[in-house]
């Protein structure tokens, strides 16, 4: 069967008589395969097959998917159905052959579906028929599946997208003014020229033909900025925007003219020897695909050209001329047609066109990525700033110099974007790490010198077998018979791993230096000869890589699996790397901080997390339990074995000595976390989820309640579990670090209870009410953590705090409202873990995934009922007359265990509108910035909004005036300029600035401007 066109597939209008007997589904289906995607009789055939056998799973979820409709959950079913037999073929028990010639695009347009709501959901089809899917297709369907390839890799084109839309319109008109005729494709009210397709279509086909399937952020931009180049020399010079003599914009060599590589990397923060690679890829692409042939400069001297440096570029006359520009769109949307039937992805042409429904709204990964509408914002994602002034180095590496004395781009600004802070940090790790030498620095070798043993070849050999793990030479897909294309070319691969050995070398001195500090001994045997540490350490800093670059191909925890570690593991290490590695960019901090946010939220609790193995040591009440389940980590493996399983040569590293059998045989409960050392950075904190995230959803709040009188050394992190504690008080290393996992759990619940009650607009006791149960629970009833998300016991929390204080909320509008949640999932509330006791009233025994209230009412209610009592009134009486030992002797909860605590306290981080009538909102203040405010010396006293046009006098007639400017009707047609997180909320700089005096609270006179925001807008009213 040969290739379907797009024209050729339309909405497949499904009929609305659903039956329960399956019956009518499988005729629907049939229609579906047949009528909508003209599907062959082999393809029709496994299709049938597939759906029968999960069809008994979509009649017992009727509900389960999208807006929970039948026919909605059955087309979702059927899109579900054909993409698995479309990318995973015929099932491993027939020989039948699956035809190419449809894609997910044309699948999603049958079913009426778009790409954001089918992968939002994706993930419960796969829990669902996991088992089934696993029978028929083997135990690795879901890496040869690619899903999550694939969805990062539409979200990342959505961008470039994007951000390729904007830089052309930087350059060029949206269309020809003298050539009205000229074809346009409307877009809302903006048309898409010929000229602008023509140049997404040449980028296409750089990513089919120059780039692996699935590449890297920062490598496609480099493709997009090497079109614009090849545009901005072809392009009729009426379409420009731009003047050459712009001095602030455009790089001058001597006597060549505009120097315009120089130019683009200045601008797009690229590398210039990369841009001019990737230019001469796109042009041998035109000689090849179009057919197009080169001429000289010096002969046809077109007017395209004049002043500009031409050494880097091949010139095609007439190559952006009206009467070849049809043609070449033509040819390449045949070049494009032809590759994508080839590899089942969408049709990438459509994201120029924003109102195609086919990609959808809403946000994917929890809020990690937000399609905002049709509109989708993506340059809104990635930072509060609006702009970068420069955008040269981030904040602590070197500065970019100007290019042969010239101040270009000096004073240019460009928006800021997912794509351009992704380049920004990339430039970081180009200037800051690659230079650096890939070996120890003779300081470092020194402290592993001084090791019991010399460790220098230890770490070397070590440090290659764990990075050529993450980063293999050769393609990865080939070493263990997957049928995916190429992952990583070497060229790249190679680069990234000398990046990241750098940088462990470069963090791990600094490391070194501050232990040798705090132990004053430079002797550091015990944390220098740990596995475990120098595992945590490489996988952090190949993290580190990976995310700068946004590849799709090595996504979290994929790191975590080829160095033989746990996220638990890591979570060690992640504090201390931030502290010793100042150049670190925002960007990279913000990821980090998202690793540990999913940490703490799901991934710690799942089967196999080595927080287990401290924990049965913390608590052995819950060891009966946690065996039971199975919840222990494996040990971790042998660099042999590593090496074995990812067929790494030994080559150059065979020389070097083996390992001691203590280091690569680790005692497997060697995995408690030590207390935290106090830090002044964003460090331990909340943060946005990973790749592209919103300023106005950001949680960058720093665990500062959890830090010590005492530092104690990074080794103590990595010490036996049943080792004394550094901090004294009796307490093991695993208890230590139990707690304050903990608390740092609960420290993340208090911030998403206080965000739900303000959605559901309940008061502060039933928030600190459900906090004080969730307290609770993890202290009294661990065991309902196991194996979950800490959002299902907070769901559960709400409801059952709501019917102890008779409260009209119900289940639904707490989910309702849960939707709404930055880092809500679907599966958070749609499947729950349960393990059903062999005593469970219906009967049932072995585990399951049920949806939410089901799991309330017949394994939640039962546990923390006891739990709930206590928060009612008599419960509260009660309490006051119990004898504190009463208390420890609640299950799961061990002597010395601290008391709880009230509502943790949380700094106001999100921004906040400060006027009914404005868009004026404040913006917290960054950590790095409150010495300046509280010092006495300092002249520069913060006011809310914006800066004081007076001397200053007091807060409350400054922030008078202020407000009184708001309110008032005479419109500002400036904007406020507000720098990223530079302000703050009125009662924090009241507090700041002006505490009460002897516990007397602000005057009236005051209190009536530093409110609150609900507060002050019910005063103006």
């Amino acid at each position: 069967m040969g290739p379907v066109k797009m024209e050729e597939i339309k909405p497949l209008t499904l009929s609305s008589n659903l039956i329960s007997d399956g019956g009518g589904m499988e005729a629907r289906l049939l229609e579906f395969c047949k009528m909508g995607l003209l599907l062959d009789e082999n393809t029709t055939t496994q299709a049938m097959s597939l759906f029968r056998e999960s069809k008994h799973l979509l009649l017992a979820n009727m509900s389960a998917l999208g807006s929970g409709t039948p026919e909605e959950t059955e087309r979702f079913w059927f899109a579900f159905v054909l993409f698995i037999v479309k990318k995973l073929g015929p099932a491993k028990n027939t020989h039948e052959k699956i035809e190419s010639g449809f894609t997910l695009s044309q699948i999603l347009r049958v079913a009426k579906l778009n790409a954001v709501d089918f992968f939002k959901e994706m993930p419960q089809f796969f829990l669902k028929a996991g088992l089934i899917l696993t029978n028929l297709y083997g135990s690795d369907w879901e890496k040869r599946l690619q899903a999550k390839e694939l969805q990062a890799n539409f979200v990342h084109l959505a961008v470039l997208s994007k951000y390729y839309k904007r830089t052309y319109l930087e350059f060029f008109l949206p269309s020809d003014p003298n050539d009205m005729k000229q074809s346009v494709v409307a877009i809302g009210a903006e048309p898409i020229s010929d000229y602008l397709r023509f140049g997404w279509l040449l980028f296409l086909a750089l990513r089919i033909h120059a780039f692996s399937p699935f590449k890297d952020v920062v490598t496609c931009t480099n493709g997009l900025v090497s079109i614009l180049a090849i545009l901005i020399i072809h392009m009729p010079v009426r379409l420009r925007n731009f003047s050459l003599s712009d001095s602030q914009r455009f790089v001058r060599k001597a006597d060549k003219g505009v120097d315009l590589i120089a130019t683009l990397s200045n601008i797009y923060q690229t590398s210039e020897d990369d841009l001019r690679k990737t230019v001469q890829k796109a042009t041998n692409l035109i000689v090849h695909i179009l057919k197009k042939k080169p001429h000289s400069v010096s002969e046809s001297k077109p007017e395209n050209l004049k002043d500009i440096d031409t050494d880097s570029f091949t010139y095609f006359e007439g190559l952006m001329e009206e009467e070849y520009l049809a043609s070449s769109i033509q040819i390449l949307d045949k070049d494009y047609e032809d590759a994508i039937c080839d590899r089942d992805d969408f049709d990438e042409r459509g994201f120029i066109h924003e109102d195609d429904s086919l990609f959808g709204t809403g946000s994917l990964s929890g809020g990690a990525i937000n399609l905002s509408g049709c509109k989708r914002k993506y340059d809104c994602l990635a930072s509060p700033t609006k702009t970068i002034t420069s955008p040269a180095s981030p904040p602590g590496s070197p500065s970019a110099s100007p290019m042969n004395g010239s101040s270009a781009n000096a004073n240019f600004k460009i928006p800021s974007t997912p794509v351009s802070t992704t380049m920004t940090t990339a430039k970081w790790l180009r200037t800051v790490v690659a230079p650096l030498p890939p070996s120890p620095s003779p300081e470092l070798e020194h402290f592993l010198s001084l090791c019991d043993k010399d460790v220098t070849n230890d770490v070397m050999r070590r440090a290659l077998i764990i990075l050529e793990a993450i980063f293999p030479s050769a393609p990865y897909g080939d070493r263990c018979g997957l049928q995916s294309a190429t992952l990583m070319d070497t060229v790249w691969a190679e680069q990234r791993r000398m990046e990241a050995l750098k940088l462990y070398f470069r963090v791990l001195l600094a490391m070194c230096r501050a232990e040798s500090q705090i132990l004053h001994n430079n002797n550091l045997t015990s944390l220098l000869t740990n596995e475990r540490f120098h595992r945590c350490m490489l996988a952090c800093s190949a993290e580190l890589v990976l995310a700068t670059h946004k590849t799709v191909t090595m996504m979290f925890p994929a790191v975590l699996e080829r160095t033989g570690i746990t996220a638990f593991d890591l979570s060690k290490v992640i504090e201390s790397f931030v502290r010793h590695e100042e150049t670190l960019p925002r960007e990279l901090k913000r990821h980090l901080n998202s690793l540990e946010e999913r940490l703490l939220e799901s991934m710690a609790w799942e089967k196999g997390s080595s927080m287990y193995n401290s924990l049965i040591v913390a608590k052995p009440s819950l060891a009966a339990e946690i065996n039971r389940l199975g919840l222990l980590a494996d040990p971790m493996p042998s660099l042999d074995t590593i090496a074995l399983h990812h067929s790494i040569s030994s080559g150059g590293s065979q020389t070097l000595p083996a390992l001691h059998k203590h280091e690569t045989s680790p005692d497997k409960y060697s995995v408690v976390m030590s207390p935290k050392r106090v830090s002044t950075e964003a460090v331990g904190v909340l943060g946005e989820r990973n790749s592209f995230t919103s300023p106005v959803k950001e949680r960058l709040l720093a665990f500062n309640c959890f830090k010590s009188k005492l530092q104690p050394p990074l080794q103590s992190a990595f010490a036996s579990p049943t080792r004394p504690s550094p901090g004294g008080g009796g307490e093991t290393c695993a208890e230590t670090g139990i707690s304050i996992f903990f608390r740092k759990v609960l420290k993340l619940a208090a911030i998403r209870i206080k965000s739900l009650c303000e959605r559901l607009q309940q008061p502060n006791n039933v928030m600190e009410s459900v906090y004080s149960l969730v307290q609770q629970i993890i202290n009294r009833q661990t065991v309902l953590f196991f194996n979950r998300h800490i959002d299902q016991i907070i769901l559960c929390s709400f409801y059952g705090v709501s019917k102890i204080f008779h409260l009209n909320l119900t289940f639904r509008e707490i989910i309702f409202n849960y939707r709404k949640q930055p880092q809500c999932k679907p599966q958070v509330f749609r499947s729950v873990f349960v393990d059903w006791p062999s005593t469970s009233r219906n009967g049932k025994a072995g585990q399951e995934h049920v949806d939410i209230i089901r799991f309330y009412n017949e394994l939640f209610i039962l546990a923390v009922k006891p739990l709930l009592v206590e928060l009612g009134p008599a419960g509260v009486a009660a309490k006051t007359i119990r004898m504190p030992e009463e208390n420890n002797k609640a299950d799961g909860q061990p002597p010395g265990s601290p008391r709880l605590s009230p509502f943790t306290s949380l700094p106001d981080m999100s921004p906040k509108k400060v006027s009914a009538t404005h868009n004026i909102y404040v913006s917290p203040l960054r950590s790095s910035k409150m010495e300046t405010l509280i010092s006495h010396n300092s002249k520069s006293y913060y006011a809310c909004v914006g800066e004081s046009t007076h001397a200053y006098q007091s807060p409350s007639k400054d922030l008078t005036v202020i407000n009184n400017r708001l309110n008032s009707t005479r419109k500002v047609n400036a904007r406020l300029n507000f720098d990223e997180a530079g302000l703050v909320s009125d009662s924090l700089v009241a507090g700041s600035l002006y505490p009460p005096q002897n516990g007397g609270s602000i005057a009236a006179s005051d209190s009536s401007v530093l409110s609150s925001p609900m507060k002050r807008k019910l005063a103006d009213r």
